[in-house]
C-alpha cells in the first residue's frame, strides 16, 4: 500500500500526519487510507490469521461517522479517528 519515501514524489500538502487512536494508544500515520491489515498491525503487529480472528471498528468524532472494516477493506483516515481492534483466538 505505501511506497517508500525514496520513490514517492511529494506534491505540496502531501504526506500530512494524522494522529489516530488504536486500542487506546495514540499513533501517527501518514497514509491517507488504512487497510484492515494496517489497523490490525498497528494494534497487535503482523496479523496471524491461522491462530486469530480480528474485528476492527472505528469512529470519527468530528462527523460522528462510525463503521467496521473486514479483511480487504480500507478507510479514509482523518486525525482524531478512534479504532478498536479485538483479537479472538481460534479454538
Amino acid at each position: 500500500m505505501s511506497s517508500s519515501p525514496e520513490t514517492k514524489t511529494s506534491a505540496p500538502g502531501q504526506n500530512k500526519e494524522a494522529k489516530i487512536i488504536v486500542n487506546g494508544r495514540e499513533k501517527t500515520v501518514t497514509e491517507k487510507e488504512l487497510s484492515f491489515d494496517d489497523v490490525v498491525t498497528l494494534a497487535f503487529g503482523p496479523p496471524d490469521y491461522e491462530q486469530n480472528v480480528y474485528t476492527v471498528t472505528y469512529r470519527r468524532e468530528e462527523d460522528k461517522k462510525e463503521g467496521s472494516l473486514v479483511k480487504g477493506q480500507s478507510v479514509h483516515v482523518k486525525s482524531g479517528m478512534i479504532f478498536t481492534v479485538v483479537r479472538t483466538t481460534r479454538s
